[in-house]
């Protein structure tokens, strides 16, 4: 509600909504009528915090590439206008009822997450918590923004972490993480945050570690989002791959050296990559979509794949075959850890057996660990530890000591 309660302030999908989503900001009389939208913002998926003391604007936090970014929009309909310009990942943010400061979560690549405060009309973080203070201090390895043209001439970007004690013109072991959603997105946050892929301990160890937004990722504007509709392992594939060749190029990545693991879409774009290139020295895929039929009827978002492919699996068959990795596994030979919890019921538990059926009896070398009363997300401290040191033995058996 505004501030003198005659108007609010809502977020409305596309009309049929689309999982790849659109939330546009709009403004309806608090006693009826019908709404009207304001600007679109940036990526059109908008979180709204809460409206100016004088109702004349509405504020948003909202990702942009790696970053989060404060706005505000005016109620009149004009554009939006940024109001941080840092390079700070931002959660939970909460408007002071006088409209005057906000209070937020506020992390960086190097930094652990702590709760901040700001003026509303200065944006200057002051720390008041010390939720990490003390953590131990050990070296981290750089993050930085990189960026390259893929294979179409769309520029994608991605988070490069360097080892720890990284030495120009030495070339690295390379790890390639890819995100899920697919509309998820690579932040420029703590990379020692809980996590089956521990970025941190990887470069401590002397891995480089690469984190791409390819089309279909969050942040890059509604266009880039559902750029990778009936494309999955298409264009996609080639921004991961574009974005591995680019680091080979510049000397930091030894292209005999290379790792690639991912969760959900992750684990989807995975296994997929085992079964178009022998590039990878090993694979770690976390619980995977890997047979678009079956898992269509399985999971408990039916519609999801119908809409990424434009049809049902009857309707369009080669479609769904032709970009799932179980009908593509002939020539997959990567040395593949496969990890997924027992009760998944948004990717279930069958996807990942599929594929570690399938490997096995190939005679490819395969792995794979049930988590009990795990869902689709590792949640239990010691499941998430565990998984963590799985994956670094992999790579570490499979790369460094090879």
């Amino acid at each position: 509600y505004s501030p003198d309660g005659k108007q609010i302030a809502f977020l409305r999908s596309d009309d049929p909504p689309t999982w790849g989503f659109t939330s546009d900001v709009y403004i309806v009389d608090a006693a009826g009528g019908k709404p009207r939208p304001l600007a679109h913002t940036f990526d059109r998926m908008a979180n709204l915090v809460g409206w100016s003391a004088d109702g004349k604007k509405i504020y948003f936090a909202e990702t942009r590439g790696t970053v989060t970014r404060l706005s505000e929009l005016p109620a009149d309909g004009g554009p939006a206008r940024d109001l941080n310009q840092q390079a700070h990942v931002l959660g939970s943010v909460n408007l002071n009822a006088g409209g005057t400061w906000l209070g937020f979560t506020l992390q960086t690549a190097s930094n652990p997450v702590e709760a901040c405060v700001s003026k509303l009309e200065r944006f200057k973080p002051v720390k008041v918590s010390r939720a990490n203070a003390e953590l131990p201090a050990y070296p981290l390895g750089r993050t930085e923004l990189v960026r390259w043209k893929s294979d179409d001439g769309l520029e994608i970007e991605g988070l490069l972490t360097r080892p720890v004690g990284y030495q120009a013109g030495k070339s690295y072991p390379l790890l390639l993480i890819v995100h899920g959603g697919p509309m998820g997105v690579f932040t420029q946050s703590f990379i020692a945050s809980p996590s089956p892929y521990p970025i941190a301990v990887f470069a401590r160890e002397g891995f480089a570690v690469l984190r791409c937004n390819i089309r279909g990722s969050s942040g890059y504007g509604r266009q880039f989002r559902y750029a990778n509709y009936n494309d999955w392992g298409g264009m996609d594939y080639r921004d991961l791959m574009t974005g591995v060749d680019h680091l080979i190029n510049t000397g930091l990545a030894d292209p005999e050296r290379l790792g690639v693991m991912g969760w959900s879409y992750g684990g989807y774009m995975s296994s997929w990559i085992i079964t178009q290139t022998q590039r990878f020295k090993a694979a770690s895929i976390g619980a995977p979509v890997t047979n678009l039929m079956s898992f269509t009827g399985t999971t408990d978002i039916t519609g999801f794949i119908p809409d990424f492919f434009s049809g049902e699996f009857w309707e369009r068959p080669d479609a769904y075959r032709d970009h799932s990795a179980m009908f593509n596994i002939g020539g997959a030979k990567t040395p593949t850890l496969i990890q997924h919890g027992e009760n998944d019921v948004r990717v279930p538990f069958s996807q990942g057996m599929e594929l570690y059926t399938a490997l096995k009896r190939k005679g490819v070398e395969v792995e794979m660990v049930a988590y009990p009363r795990a869902g689709h997300g590792l949640g239990e401290p010691k499941h998430r530890l565990d998984a963590a040191k799985r994956n670094l033995e992999w790579f570490t058996s499979h790369i460094l000591e090879k």
